[in-house]
């Protein structure tokens, strides 16, 4: 059965082909210009633009025109932190602590961290960056006897793994993640300047250490335009593994709560 190629995934190749012979931020035509080359309607140009726009290889910038994007970054699917991530692919990780707290667990969170609803959790929302672009927006959760004294100064100069490993003798030795895709709300389009409503990846992390202790409950929000997911995939079986602390599905996003 033959596969029927449409006018507009033709022009969106096209487009493509375009784009690689191009620099990062250099403008592609007008979409008259690109209507006339590729003979083709405006319509058909502007629906594959969109698609390339929605897909992260361009970027529209109001008054100014249509540009080629920074690549994605390619994501791991690995027992990671964003600083060593980071680092490992040649750019500079920095952190921007925008809220530091204590609060009680409370029930929800107390489930994710196995602990009392009553036990004082460090809450930490941080803007993660990469040679100074925003990333992600994550909210740390530890319970706050694991780490006294930390500051939301100690979380923008120093991984938080690095931290609980040099500092507090914790060492992270696995944990369970899983990651939905979502769009952003109007708090989260504000940081990560991007519009409202723009394609997200949502991560939530349980993190335990070699003790068996659970370190961490993590809610990031990834930007959709600056990251791709990547994973190896293997033909041999692996054990099942439970959603975070077993209560995967039971919450919906709150918006309110993201890696180290």
């Amino acid at each position: 059965m033959a596969i029927r190629v449409t006018k507009q995934t033709e022009t969106r190749d096209k487009v493509l082909e375009l784009i690689e012979r191009l620099s990062i931020g250099e403008s592609i035509p007008s979409e008259r210009q690109l209507s006339l080359d590729f003979g083709v309607s405006r319509l058909t140009v502007r629906a594959a633009l969109d698609e390339l726009v929605r897909e992260g290889h361009l970027i529209r910038r109001r008054g100014s025109g249509t540009f080629v994007s920074e690549p994605k970054i390619a994501q791991e699917l690995t027992m990671t932190s964003f600083t060593e991530d980071m680092r490992r692919r040649g750019m500079r990780p920095t952190s921007r602590t925008i809220e530091l707290k204590t609060v009680a667990a409370g029930a929800r969170l107390g489930r994710f961290l196995n602990v009392s609803p009553s036990e004082p959790t460090m809450v930490a929302k941080r803007l993660r960056l990469a040679d100074g672009e925003t990333m992600a927006i994550e909210t740390l959760h530890v319970p706050s006897r694991l780490v006294p004294g930390l500051t939301g100064k100690d979380l923008e100069t120093q991984s938080f793994y690095e931290l609980l490993s040099e500092r507090y003798g914790i060492t992270i030795a696995g944990g369970v993640q899983q990651i939905e895709p979502t769009v952003t709300n109007e708090e989260e389009s504000e940081a990560l300047g991007v519009p409202l409503h723009s394609p997200a990846f949502l991560f939530e992390r349980v993190t335990r250490s070699e003790r068996g202790e659970i370190v961490e409950f993590v809610h990031s929000i990834y930007r959709g335009d600056r990251y791709r997911l990547v994973t190896d995939l293997s033909a041999q079986p692996s054990p099942h593994r439970p959603a975070l602390a077993g209560v995967a599905g039971q919450d919906q996003r709150d918006g309110n709560s993201g890696s180290s």
